[in-house]
């Protein structure tokens, strides 16, 4: 299955602008549903058609363009796996800021969220979620050796040192529960702003999912970057998952049968381990998106 890309909001790590890759494969009819037809952004147009939009923040391992303009990562393997059971075969993808996805299913500017986004009880009150997909815990981006010592939000505030995050990421709340001073955090829009301030020196480090930290430093060997041991803030795992608008009911509720299967079955992590994610990313069974939706 192909998947197009339809907005234009930044440049990828590689370079290549994403307004480019749109055009080209605009002209090859990518991103299109059947006969040529704009992918819908309801269910029952979607079954009808065999094509979906879905919302992504072009941000890796979890949602992002390739070299090749094909959207990749964790969120787009896996929705393929159960969209097709569903009989959607074609995704159309729209590319918006991490903090304005929930904005734009909302505003039926596609079906679905595919970006790996945590489930939290702010955010369910304007979106639904489906049932816990994965689950991580948290990292620095620093420099090799990490001078400083930040291993965990409260040594930011110790070393007086300023630190990035994603717009609208977890990362945020989780330094105003550690009482970090608002001056020492940097939210940024990009994942790209993010890795190029650190590697320059314009922040000291970058607080971020282990997975996309670890993910970074292997992809970016050149950064002379390292990612700090995983540590889990709070009582209990962050977990993320797709999410719905939240009368979307039966989509939701079909989605998740198809979500849950791929979990029982094993297929879930052949899915999702060439994107970093590994057997201690499995959610437990019994944890519900209700448990993460309650204060």
């Amino acid at each position: 299955m192909r998947i197009g890309v339809r907005k234009s909001v930044r440049r990828s790590r590689w370079g290549v602008s994403i307004v480019v890759v749109a055009l080209a494969l605009a002209a090859t009819g990518c991103g299109l549903g059947g006969d040529g037809e704009p992918a819908a952004v309801t269910y029952a147009e979607a079954k009808a058609s065999g094509s979906i939009k879905v919302g992504f923040a072009n941000e890796s391992p979890w949602a992002y363009l390739g070299p090749d303009g094909e959207l990749t990562g964790y969120a787009p393997t896996v929705a393929r796996a159960v969209l097709g059971k569903l009989g959607i075969d074609k995704i159309e993808g729209v590319v918006t800021d991490f903090d304005g996805l929930i904005d734009g299913v909302r505003a039926n500017n596609y079906g679905f969220v595919a970006a790996g986004m945590f489930i939290n009880p702010k955010r369910c009150q304007s979106s639904a979620f489906a049932i816990p997909d994965y689950q991580v815990g948290s990292a620095f981006l620093v420099p090799e050796g990490n001078p400083r010592k930040i291993d965990r939000f409260e040594d930011i505030t110790r070393e007086n040192v300023r630190i990035a995050t994603l717009g609208g990421a977890v990362e945020n709340g989780y330094a105003e529960s550690a009482g970090v001073p608002s001056g020492l955090i940097e939210p940024m829009a990009k994942q790209d702003d993010i890795l190029r301030a650190v590697e320059a020196g314009d922040v000291y480090g970058a607080a971020l999912l282990d997975v996309t930290s670890a993910w970074l430093v292997r992809q970016n060997p050149e950064a002379k970057l390292e990612t700090t041991p995983s540590f889990q803030f709070g009582d209990k795992p962050a977990v993320g998952t797709f999410n719905f608008r939240l009368d979307d009911t039966e989509f939701r509720d079909d989605f998740n049968r198809e979500l849950r299967a791929l979990h029982e079955s094993g297929e879930w992590l052949k899915l999702v381990e060439p994107f970093g994610l590994t057997a201690a990313n499995e959610p437990d069974p019994t944890s519900t998106t209700e448990q993460y939706c309650i204060a």
